[in-house]
């Protein structure tokens, strides 16, 4: 596992951890989460952590002929109870996804340094969100960084039920409609599994990647 310095770097894949840490510390400059996700290398951690880099044996994906809509979710959407945008709320997006109360864990790792990181990346054309809305107010969305040909989708929120699915619907047809190659969703989980998103290896993604 490598420790990073203030150097602008991040080591091969191969020296990935088995449970898919790859280094350690350094910063979240734009420069350097900018390289990251260029390598196919997320951070994730907790308030009381280090900043740990990602690079996972699996990825989760999604490739946008696979999207799965249940007949339940085409009704959702047939009946245009919610207003989707793009990129016009994005501090308001990642809050939400900061504040939510998930079933799998007791805290967040959105702290307060990486919600400031990635406003700096929107800010920059870099990070971008999807917002739901309903009757003026944001129910749903989710954020990530746009790569240009690949969206790396980092976390989504859900005031009222749906309103996620309906985020991830839209911005996954409107990424095929642009030509780009898959929606990254980083790790397994079942909520992805039910949208049609699978585990490929490491290995193939940053191809896919660096294609």
């Amino acid at each position: 596992m490598y420790f990073l310095t203030k150097e602008l770097y991040f080591p091969p894949a191969e020296e990935t951890s088995p449970e898919g840490i790859l280094a350690i510390g350094g910063d979240l400059s734009p420069e350097r989460l900018l390289l990251a996700y260029q390598n196919g290398i997320f951070p994730w951690f907790n308030d009381d952590e280090p900043i740990l880099w990602w690079c996972p044996p699996e990825r989760m994906v999604l490739f946008f002929e696979d999207l799965k809509i249940s007949k339940s979710m085409r009704n959702v959407l047939n009946q245009n109870k919610f207003k989707v945008t793009f990129n016009t709320a994005f501090k308001d997006v990642i809050t939400q996804c900061k504040k939510i109360n998930r079933n799998d864990q007791t805290d967040t790792w959105i702290t307060n340094e990486m919600l400031e990181a990635y406003c700096n990346l929107n800010k920059l054309g870099i990070a971008k969100s999807v917002e739901v809305w309903q009757n003026g107010e944001l129910v749903g969305g989710l954020y990530g960084v746009d790569l240009g040909r690949i969206f790396c989708g980092e976390s989504m929120f859900s005031k009222i039920s749906n309103a996620s699915k309906v985020a991830f619907i839209y911005l996954a047809k409107q990424l095929e409609k642009a030509n780009y190659k898959l929606l990254d969703c980083q790790v397994y989980n079942d909520h992805l599994a039910s949208l049609g998103c699978v585990e490929i290896d490491r290995d193939d993604f940053l191809a896919i990647l660096k294609g």
